[in-house]
């Protein structure tokens, strides 16, 4: 079965202090975990003379992401300092896709086998009208069926 994978990194200023324990963090912390995603920020962002909080943060699956360092960015240019983080062995390359396909398997057995079937039809069903769209409709609803019952498929995965 070939399958579709998302990696997700948020960096986000999202006004809730991880410095301290609160039911805002609690809550976005269970909701982000759903997408097995935590904070890796445990520093602060913003310093002032009597309080420091840690408002911007970096979520990141680590399970996927292997080992990490964050470290802050002290700009100097605002209240807030910046965050930066280095993933160690993470690759931005996509998979390669996978072509998925259904082979059916024909060969001389089955074919002479669907042969076979194919003279015990009695045809009554197909042919028992004059109407060339219901023979036409008729025939295309019983070879499929038969086709499909008689080569079976298997699904194949290539690169």
């Amino acid at each position: 079965m070939c399958t579709v994978t998302t990696e997700y990194i948020i960096c986000v200023d999202i006004n809730i202090d991880y410095l301290v324990d609160s039911d805002r963090k609690s809550q976005l912390q269970a909701l982000l975990k759903t997408y097995n995603l935590i904070s890796v920020v445990n520093l602060p962002a913003r310093t002032q003379k009597h309080s420091a909080t840690a408002i911007n943060n970096i979520f990141i699956d680590i399970s996927k992401m292997g080992n990490y360092s964050v470290c802050p960015i002290i700009n100097g240019l605002s209240d807030h300092d910046g965050q930066s983080i280095t993933l160690q062995s993470f690759n931005l390359r996509p998979p390669p896709k996978k072509k998925c396909m259904l082979i059916r398997k024909i060969n001389e057995h089955t074919i002479n086998d669907f042969l076979n079937k194919l003279s015990y039809e009695t045809w009554d069903t197909i042919f028992s009208t004059d109407d060339i769209n219901e023979v036409f409709n008729s025939f295309f609803g019983f070879l499929p069926e038969n086709v499909l019952f008689q080569f079976s498929t298997k699904e194949s995965s290539h690169l």
